[in-house]
């Protein structure tokens, strides 16, 4: 079975990650394929709205910490893994169309870097999100990070990149991380594109371009300190511990090097 699935619903595209038995954990591979259905439906003009979801009970427990011995063990197999990482959520949000995540079960890390993207976050009572990403000595990506900031503001995302907890839906929902909670998520999603889909998708490609634009103010950052910092956490000793205890299913014991 092909890890990304898409269902076409007259003008509505849903993709669905498909890997359920491992709760749809994102393969390196994955991110560059999500990124090439996202461009390819940009060209679509049938397609009004998409889906973005997973399949089974949750959404995506994130990037599958399994390969990262294979391709993303230190700095420069970390910067290409971010370049398909920040490549697929691009694609995701330059997207000329609305999209919406449904979120069920789990929305972690990697899956919540997805979910980031879109232009919005439908979950139900079953969501739990959050970001581990200081429980593995990773330095959550630029563009994620500012997607996180422009949706929660400043205190929740350092709350949820600090302490790398798990939300349940209403807290979730609270702090912005969802936008609205329903019974069955991905109908409800498909229900909201429809709506939209009457309306001139050159207007709502023009919005979505300025909107996204107005939200993204990074000239502030020096680039090169954000990836020097970056690339410190992939080489770091704490990086190596922090898959080793979440292969051995412990908690990480970091040294700070």
């Amino acid at each position: 079975m092909e890890d990304i699935h898409i269902e076409r619903r007259d003008s509505i595209a849903h993709v669905i990650l498909n890997r359920p038995s491992v709760r749809n954990a994102v393969t390196f591979a994955m991110w560059r394929e999500i990124a090439a259905t996202f461009s390819a439906l940009a060209g679509d003009r049938k397609v009004r709205g998409v889906v973005l979801k997973g399949a089974g009970k949750d959404f995506s427990v994130g990037a599958d910490i399994s390969e990262f011995e294979t391709v993303r063990d230190e700095r420069h197999q970390s910067a290409a893994y971010e370049v398909a990482v920040d490549t697929c959520s691009g694609a995701i949000a330059a997207l000329g169309k609305p999209v919406v995540a449904a979120i069920s079960g789990y929305c972690l890390g990697g899956g919540c870097h997805l979910a980031l993207a879109c232009d919005f976050r439908f979950g139900d009572h079953t969501a739990t999100v959050g970001i581990p990403a200081a429980k593995l000595s990773i330095v959550y990506g630029l563009q994620s990070v500012q997607r996180l900031l422009a949706l929660t503001g400043v205190s929740n995302a350092k709350r949820i990149l600090y302490s790398a907890d798990r939300y349940s839906a209403k807290e979730a929902a609270s702090m912005g991380l969802i936008d609205e909670l329903h019974e069955d998520p991905g109908l409800a999603a498909d229900e909201f594109l429809r709506r939209l889909a009457v309306n001139a998708p050159l207007s709502i490609a023009g919005a979505k371009y300025m909107l996204n634009g107005l939200s993204s103010d990074i000239g502030g950052l020096d680039p090169a300190a954000v990836q020097r910092l970056i690339d410190e956490a992939s080489d770091s000793e704490d990086f190596k511990e922090g898959r080793r205890a979440f292969a051995e299913k412990r908690s990480p014991r970091f040294r700070g090097a």
